[in-house]
């Protein structure tokens, strides 16, 4: 106590001071936490509860970026935009900041045959494919890994054998046949199980410049088509991604066609599409021809920059 008399006036004015500003930093700090917005994963659970769409799941939740079509989600865009350009920057974010400000009449003007569902990037070069020098590294990549890829595959596949639906598969609505597919990354999420049994697979994946890992949009998997099925025509939710599928096992009598334009795969080939234009997929070849099978992975269209891209991640980052 005798010491705390001793104290200078002014010494002890600047303690208080001090302790006021450390005060109203914490509260500061803390009121800019961001929302525990619930996460994909959960949301995604619960909405198989409910069933799908087209093969798709969608939660209706008004906290999902991915499967929320309302007005608030345009708000929460912003939201999200201006905090990436506090912490960061506005430079560059021209592009993103128009599409964000503009998104209802981008997506409800767009002509039928290209209507992404949940965000539009203006200005972007629009095609239903790809050559394959857009992304030319990992399109390389991958072929030079089918085998690896094809093997993991063969592996998993013969669990088919024991039961109809194995673990760590989901079968998709079509209006015929049977859709399966094996996630190893679902919406930006990783599938921890998934990815044990493919190791080499999720590892390659680690290698490849310009795949989508950190937001919604982002997805890798292995695609399989029984003979006799057809999925329904459909749109994808953004322009920002386009599609890769690595053919696996390709037999005859089996197209992708996207925008009106018809394609075949090729086993060892990568085919790149822009599946925000109305796309669908059959497989009419005969029973004995066993299943198409792809290894599809989401990459970032080669016209969105880079710090384009750190603000989508941003953005649409999973659980955001």
């Amino acid at each position: 106590i005798q010491s705390f008399r001793d104290c200078d006036a002014s010494a002890l004015a600047a303690v208080a001071c001090l302790l006021v500003l450390f005060v109203w930093y914490c509260y500061h700090v803390g009121r800019e936490q961001p929302r525990a917005y619930t996460t994909v994963n959960a949301l995604m659970q619960s909405a198989e509860a409910n069933g799908v769409q087209n093969g798709y799941v969608y939660c209706h939740s008004p906290e999902c970026v991915r499967c929320t079509h309302n007005d608030g989600l345009n708000q929460k865009l912003y939201h999200n935009l201006q905090e990436y350009a506090k912490r960061y920057s506005w430079s560059g974010m021209g592009r993103i900041h128009k599409g964000i400000r503009e998104q209802g009449r981008y997506l409800n003007s767009r002509p039928s045959i290209q209507k992404p569902e949940v965000f539009f990037l203006p200005d972007l070069p629009t095609t239903p494919y790809f050559s394959r020098d857009a992304q030319k590294h990992d399109v390389e990549l991958l072929e030079r890994n089918f085998q690896t890829i094809l093997c993991e595959f063969e592996t998993l596949y013969k669990a088919f054998s024991n039961c109809s639906l194995p673990q760590g598969w989901k079968m998709n609505s079509t209006p015929s046949g049977e859709w399966f597919t094996f996630y190893l990354v679902n919406q930006g999420m990783c599938v921890p199980r998934n990815c044990r049994r493919c190791p080499r697979t999720y590892r390659l994946l680690g290698s490849l410049r310009t795949c989508i890992g950190n937001n919604v949009f982002g997805n890798a998997c292995i695609s399989v088509l029984s003979p006799g099925t057809v999925i329904a025509e459909h749109y994808g939710p953004t322009n920002i991604r386009i599609r890769c599928h690595l053919g696996l096992k390709t037999p005859s009598n089996c197209e992708l066609v996207v925008g009106g334009e018809p394609q075949c795969w090729a086993e060892g080939r990568c085919l790149l599409f822009d599946d925000s234009f109305l796309h669908t997929a059959f497989h009419e070849g005969a029973p004995e021809e066993g299943p198409r099978v792809v290894f599809m992975v989401d990459l970032w269209h080669p016209n969105v920059a880079a710090a384009e891209r750190q603000a989508l991640d941003f953005i649409f980052a999973p659980g955001r």
